[in-house]
């Protein structure tokens, strides 16, 4: 990829000014939020409150989008991450599965989690599916399996364990927002301190390269998507936790948004290139956007509009990036 061409210290530069662009976004949220609703932005322990409700609201899409960026930046894409949650937090509360404790209901939901990315690493790395067509049909699959298990009704968590997560605070801070900050920071290190990293933005930026260069890129793919599942099962644990309940139309969209937050904290759909950092960022800017329509009692349609917007800007300001590396690639 023509972005990998250019020296590592530019590319941090960019990062960093990516970034930074991110945290002023948030700023302009914050000063519409205090412009619109002065009398709430006056109490600094709402303030609190509100920020770590934010926090709190972007965990397990954040885990997720974890996940998610792993896989784009490898190349490829999991529409079915949204399913992948259901499934997972309809399995793990079952009354058979809950018997089991705590740790059973854990154990059921990565391990579900993990399973349904490895089918998907198997459709794709070895059975040669386009990522977009075989995480879109097991998008519909989970989705119908869910709904069978659970019979198409809620299934209640009477786990007080599992239910006590979100409840639980350390230090202040919600356990939720501890368990975003731990699985970033783990991913955040595999993406720039391992060879697995390395290994994902090599397949992401040219497959062939990567195959040449003694890359096993199948199994490299496999892992991808079970990254993905794991990070899905963990919100699943996380989202079943909040809600006490789990169902098959739970983590709805949660792939939208999963990619919307990745591309927005800089990761190049063609794959190749992302960080971690900035997929966070992505994540909280949109928690932040619906935190302020919310206290302004804006509908959600707009809030949609808002957001899809974000998303067609995002890419074009990566389309017109990529043309102008292009340039500076041809005439160097």
């Amino acid at each position: 990829m023509i972005a990998e061409a250019l020296p590592n210290e530019k590319r941090l530069d960019e990062n960093a000014i990516r970034n930074l662009g991110l945290v002023a976004v948030l700023a302009i949220l914050v000063i519409i939020g205090i412009i619109t609703r002065p009398e709430l932005y006056s109490d600094a322990t709402w303030v609190r409150n509100n920020v770590l409700t934010i926090l709190q609201q972007a965990s397990a899409i954040g885990v997720v989008t974890v996940g998610m960026t792993f896989v784009i930046i490898g190349g490829g894409i999991d529409l079915s991450v949204g399913a992948i949650i259901a499934l997972s937090g309809v399995w793990c509360t079952t009354v058979a599965t809950q018997s089991f404790g705590a740790v059973g209901m854990i154990f059921t939901a990565i391990t579900v989690g993990i399973g349904v990315g490895l089918v998907n690493g198997l459709l794709i790395a070895y059975g040669k599916l386009v990522p977009f067509i075989a995480t879109l049909a097991m998008l519909v699959a989970a989705r119908g399996l869910a709904a069978q298990i659970s019979g198409k009704q809620t299934q209640i968590s009477t786990n007080q364990t599992i239910n006590s997560i979100a409840t639980t605070r350390i230090l202040g801070i919600p356990l939720l927002v501890i368990m975003l900050a731990a699985v970033a920071v783990a991913g955040w290190v595999l993406l720039n301190r391992t060879t697995f990293g390395r290994r994902t933005v090599a397949i992401g930026g040219n497959q062939e390269a990567a195959r040449l260069a003694g890359i096993n890129v199948k199994r490299q793919t496999l892992l991808l998507y079970m990254l993905s599942g794991l990070c899905c099962g963990i919100a699943a644990i996380m989202l079943t936790s909040q809600a006490t309940s789990a169902q098959a139309a739970m983590a709805n969209l949660y792939e939208l948004d999963a990619i919307a937050a990745a591309i927005i904290g800089g990761t190049l759909l063609t794959g190749g290139r992302g960080t971690i950092v900035g997929a966070v960022f992505g994540v909280v800017v949109f928690s932040t956007i619906t935190n302020l329509f919310a206290i302004n009692n804006l509908p959600t349609e707009v809030q949609n509009m808002v957001k899809g917007g974000i998303i067609v800007a995002a890419v074009l300001i990566q389309q017109f990036r990529f043309r102008s590396l292009t340039q500076l690639f041809k005439r160097s």
